[in-house]
């Protein structure tokens, strides 16, 4: 991934240093399985881990001789071994027992500092929701204004979404932590399953119930699934701020600081840099979903058909989702929120998005629904044509004078009451469910 999509504490996670210092780490392991079952004597252990070190100029170099990374690496890994101390190097292993498992711990990893942000936006989201539970909006579909609802009810679906996301990512956590070391074509017939279970146990990985030479691609597609989830879910709240701070609407924007400029020609600009940088990087990562999927069926036990995708589009999407959530966090840590805004906003139909409200209060007062509903389409044309308020429209039809008292009508657009105790109901609920 290029620098400036990744997180400091990303930068060298997946560089070919930490992999390399990993790949040893389990060699050593084997090693010290060898020696705990009498294979290997514990003197030339201990010299081997005293002379073994990596070097990565002389791996490549290698490298490009054998056209193979796990030889190379072997190679230059006992170039300084005597013949003694190098014979039970990778003894019993391929190379999959190696690279694979020591790609699961990356994954472990990496979905672990996902989960951690993952936590931080969630209550980010929690705080932002609870601030605007009644700060009525007014909601809109197709684009078009709708019924009223709150900024803060709009942002506890987002919340809702993100307490179903942490269960996914924990659930592809423990998926994605199996290694193996089950030889060839997983059938242990030249390593022993306690070999495996050492080496496992001490990476605090779980072992890979039947595997070929590698470990089954299902659990990696599952993974990048929930990555592009999650990556989703920020996009749906980046694409509603984008939508929000346009300029015929401006409810809501991102922060724009001290120094910030917006367009190299037009100095009044103010866009929403990082929320179409999210809906932009989204992009990506679903794209690397369909290329897991294609990765789970390989020719017999194994070919390598996945395996250099695999380098790519699991470094960049761990990667790229974290570089989303500390973006997202800044955003609604730092959200600016207009009131003034939502409210003139919410009065632009001058009552119209009541309209539902009084054709099934005509309704419970004995009025038949289809006909309440054309009754309520000819009030709303007069008031266009009159260009007066939707209520005003209503207290001049005789029509609806009979069915309805002005104070009804009038209660009936004194929404706050309503649906405060509505949006209180939603919110006990989504609490309810996550305290469980």
């Amino acid at each position: 991934m290029i620098e400036r999509y990744t997180p400091k504490d990303l930068k060298n996670f997946f560089s070919e240093k930490e992999k390399f210092k990993l790949w040893l780490k389990i060699e050593i392991l084997n090693l010290e399985a060898l020696s705990k079952k009498g294979i290997l004597d514990k003197k030339i252990l201990e010299s081997v881990k005293k002379k073994v070190k990596i070097d990565i100029k002389d791996i490549k170099k290698r490298e490009e001789v054998l056209k193979h990374d796990v030889i190379a690496f072997i190679e230059s890994c006992t170039k300084n071994l005597k013949e003694e101390e190098k014979r039970f190097f990778h003894f019993g292993l391929t190379s999959s027992d190696i690279v694979d498992t020591a790609f699961s711990y990356f994954l472990k990893i990496g979905i672990e500092k996902i989960i951690e942000r993952h936590k931080i936006y969630l209550k980010n989201l929690e705080n932002f929701s609870k601030k605007y539970k009644y700060l009525v909006q007014i909601g809109r579909t197709h684009g078009m204004h709708a019924e009223p609802t709150t900024l803060g009810l709009k942002f506890l679906g987002f919340y809702s979404e993100g307490l179903r996301n942490l269960k996914r990512l924990e659930k592809a956590k423990e998926e994605i932590s199996y290694g193996k070391i089950s030889g060839s074509v997983g059938n242990y017939l030249n390593v022993d399953p306690d070999v495996e279970d050492y080496i496992l146990k001490n990476l605090g990985l779980k072992v890979e119930p039947v595997s070929t030479q590698i470990v089954p691609r299902d659990r990696y597609a599952f993974l990048m699934s929930v990555i592009g989830l999650c990556a989703s879910a920020l996009e749906r709240i980046a694409l509603e701020i984008r939508n929000l701070q346009r300029e015929e609407i401006f409810e809501i924007s991102e922060p724009f600081t001290k120094g910030q400029k917006g367009s190299s020609s037009m100095p009044h600009k103010r866009n929403p840099i990082f929320s179409e940088r999210i809906c932009g990087l989204t992009r990506i990562i679903r794209g690397y979903i369909l290329t897991s999927l294609e990765n789970i069926a390989l020719w017999h036990e194994r070919d390598i058909s996945h395996s250099s995708n695999e380098r790519i589009i699991f470094p960049d999407a761990i990667t790229l989702l974290c570089y989303m959530y500390d973006k997202i966090n800044y955003l609604i840590e730092n959200l600016e929120v207009f009131p003034d805004n939502i409210n003139k906003n919410l009065e632009l139909t001058k009552g119209k998005i009541f309209s539902q409200s009084i054709m099934n209060e005509l309704i419970l007062k004995g009025m038949e629904r289809k006909k309440a509903y054309e009754k309520i389409m000819e009030i709303v044309n007069i008031s266009k044509e009159k260009n007066i308020s939707f209520k005003d429209a209503l207290f001049l039809d005789k029509e609806i004078q009979s069915y309805l008292k002005k104070g009804e009508i009038e209660n009936i657009f004194d929404y706050n009451k309503k649906l405060k105790e509505k949006v209180d109901f939603i919110f006990e609920r989504v609490f309810k469910l996550k305290n469980g």
